[in-house]
């Protein structure tokens, strides 16, 4: 399953501006795409998330250059948590 996340525009500081790719849903991050520095196009996968027994894969909406990757594979995760900064 795919999922697209929309820049956050109430994310604070770390998810505002940046457009901050956001966990759709609690789950375990199971592997990360990117890394800080990567250029990405819009819809692109930036990591692959597990909830319910099902892999998500996270994309970004904006293209950009990866300023902060926040998670690495095994970690839990919450909904709504900051995952990875985007830079338009």
């Amino acid at each position: 399953e795919r999922i697209v996340l929309e820049e956050s525009e109430e994310g604070g500081k770390e998810a505002g501006a940046s457009g901050g790719v956001l966990a759709p849903m609690p789950g375990k991050i199971m592997s990360v795409k990117v890394k800080v520095g990567d250029t990405v196009q819009a819809n692109q996968v930036m990591l692959v998330l597990e909830a319910m027994k099902m892999e998500n894969e996270v994309q970004t909406e904006i293209a950009g250059k990866v300023k902060e990757v926040k998670v690495r594979a095994g970690e839990t995760v919450e909904g709504g948590q900051v995952l990875i900064v985007v830079e338009p």
